[in-house]
Parts: C-alpha cells; structure tokens; sequence
C-alpha cells in the first residue's frame, strides 16, 4: 500500500500502517483520512492523533483501547474518553 503526499509516495503496510516513522506528516495524515472516508480532520481528530503519536513514541507501542481512553479521560474530561467518542 501507499500514498501520495505532495508529490512523494510514501510506503504503509497491508494494514496501512507507516513503515518509516520518519515520513509521518500532518499532510499524511489528512491522506489517510481521506480514503478513511474521513473527508476533514477537526481539533477533536488531531487530539486524538497527537496523544497517540506522543503515546507511541513514549513507549514505542500503540497504547491498549482501555488505557488510551485514560489518558484521553485525563487530558480531556469524561466526555472525549468513551471508545464511541474516540473510533
């Protein structure tokens, strides 16, 4: 898989994950959004994004859907940290 960003392509996995974390754009991520049918990133998308990116590179995991709606809980208040709110 892969996708175009300002004229550069970049490779993702099966699943569409990055490859190279070196790669990894605001730019990207509106692509990604985009054929996720997702035609416009809001405040609340890039919340979410940015506390997993800095969960991610904290701990080099994705972080557990329990333990991510915590930190989304903490940082945000109860009503951006249910599993509805955040997939």
């Amino acid at each position: 898989m892969e996708a175009v960003v300002n004229g550069k392509t970049i490779e993702l996995s099966e699943a569409g994950w990055l490859l190279n974390l070196d790669e990894w754009s605001e730019e990207l991520a509106a692509e990604i959004a985009i054929s996720e049918k997702v035609p416009e990133l809001t405040e609340e998308h890039w919340n979410i994004i940015n506390m997993a990116r800095e969960y991610f590179q904290a701990n080099g995991t994705v972080c557990e859907p329990r333990a991510f709606s915590k930190l989304m809980k903490k940082e945000y208040g109860k009503d951006k940290s249910d599993q509805k709110y955040i997939y």
